[in-house]
């Protein structure tokens, strides 16, 4: 590790920075020349570039593949714009310079004489491999997730909601009211609505005490990729419902790594306990037990046991995708994976009752198959009346064409003139 560093000149450039810096007593760093600052940056450069190099130039191209499918979201579906988580933003709008902020306070440290160089090392490495993880992650989410808008938009789907049609990908904020919306809301006027939550089981606010028991199972809540809905779906919290949202109609979960279905995952943070004694009893965390037995294949004492001698529950993802299943009930549930599915996994999942959408890679036509399945849950369900966008020159018409026919409103105007024209074809 230490030769790894040398390797990369980082310890050279540590030696020519503190020819320009001073460090007091109190361990805190003076620059005393603005090439210090440039030297700085270059050290935190040449960590990215030794940890990540190898993935930089897939970073760029996932990058690339993303932003081309939001610009044909924004072409065919008339989107105005879209938030993104934050992190995400950073690391989007530049990737290195995103990796280098997650860099610099070891940097900072290290250069001080506060970290040694193998610790200094380790967790440069963790920070820069778990941001290039999560953030591909995310990069592919959103690729799947915009193909599926454009691929719905193929098929005669525009989006009702947000009005505006400025998208929110991001939950930062959303909740504050206590409800949990959509991300958006697509329209098939002759079918239907479908409403989208992406990432969506998250907590609400609270102001004391009985406020955070009431909402405490949204902290513990497991969360799908992607949750649809059949019909217009404004709020899908149910506090009473275990878990505390309304059942989806169906559920995707995406898979950007190759092998996906290797890595472990730890839920003992889904086990946290509540701050009373009945909220540890309460049905959330019953259901929690079902599913995680029924996933794991064992009993639901066995779980019960290693939760109350505090053991993390470690789950191989595929594993981890029953348990949604188990847990939420969806009528449909997909899988779509960027690489080809281990024959023994996808059989698996299949025989549970998973599709498994494989091999996808950035190929938006494969997901074509889905978008059709999405296209059957459509409804208008709970909704009497149906927005519907038109030109402005056409609103217009339908103005003019309201005063000539000497009714109150358009929507009278447009019932007549469809009484007519169906007397007319007929």
């Amino acid at each position: 590790m230490l030769m790894y560093m040398d390797v990369c000149g980082i310890d050279s450039l540590v030696d020519e920075l503190k020819n320009y810096l001073v460090i007091d007593s109190s361990k805190v760093i003076r620059f005393r020349d603005i090439k210090a600052v440039k030297i700085f940056d270059e050290l935190r450069f040449r960590i990215v570039e030794c940890i990540a190099g190898n993935e930089v130039g897939v970073v760029y191209e996932w990058i690339a593949k993303l932003k081309d499918i939001l610009d044909k979201v924004g072409s065919v579906l008339g989107v105005t714009g879209y938030t993104l988580p934050r992190e995400f933003s950073s690391f989007l709008a530049d990737p290195i310079q995103h990796l280098k902020k997650k860099v610099f306070n070891y940097s900072y440290d290290y250069v001080r004489g506060l970290l040694p160089e193998d610790e200094f090392w380790d967790k440069v490495s963790r920070a820069i491999t778990t941001s290039l993880k999560t953030n591909l992650r995310s990069c592919y989410q959103l690729w799947a997730i915009a193909s599926i808008m454009v691929l719905l938009n193929d098929i005669g789907y525009t989006i009702a909601y947000p009005e505006n049609k400025y998208l929110n990908f991001d939950r930062s904020g959303k909740q504050k009211l206590g409800t949990i919306p959509p991300n958006f809301v697509m329209l098939n006027i002759g079918k239907g609505y479908l409403s989208f939550f992406h990432e969506a089981p998250r907590p609400l606010s609270w102001e004391d005490t009985a406020d955070l028991q009431k909402v405490w199972s949204l902290y513990v809540a497991l969360r799908p990729d992607l949750m649809i809905y059949s019909g217009r779906v404004m709020d899908i919290v149910d506090l009473s419902r275990n878990p505390p949202v309304k059942k989806p109609d169906v559920i995707i979960e995406f898979k950007e790594l190759e092998e996906w279905w290797k890595r472990v995952r730890d839920l003992k943070g889904y086990f946290r306990k509540p701050l009373t004694a009945e909220e540890w009893r309460s049905k959330w965390i019953d259901g929690l037990f079902e599913g995680l037995a029924e996933a794991m294949g064992v009993r639901r004492s066995e779980v019960e046991k290693r939760v109350e001698e505090g053991a993390s529950l470690r789950l191989k993802e595929y594993q981890l995708v029953l348990l949604y299943k188990a847990a939420y009930k969806p009528t449909k549930m997909f899988l779509v994976s960027r690489k080809e599915t281990a024959p023994e996994i996808k059989r698996s999942l299949e025989d549970s009752g998973v599709e498994v959408v494989d091999r996808v890679e950035f190929n938006i036509d494969i997901l074509r198959s889905l978008a059709e399945e999405l296209d059957k849950f459509a409804s208008f369900r709970d909704t009497e009346t149906v927005v519907i966008e038109v030109p402005r020159e056409i609103a217009a018409k339908l103005e003019e064409l309201r005063a000539r026919l000497g009714v109150k409103t358009v929507r009278e105007a447009i019932a007549k003139v469809i009484e007519i024209a169906y007397r007319f074809i007929t």
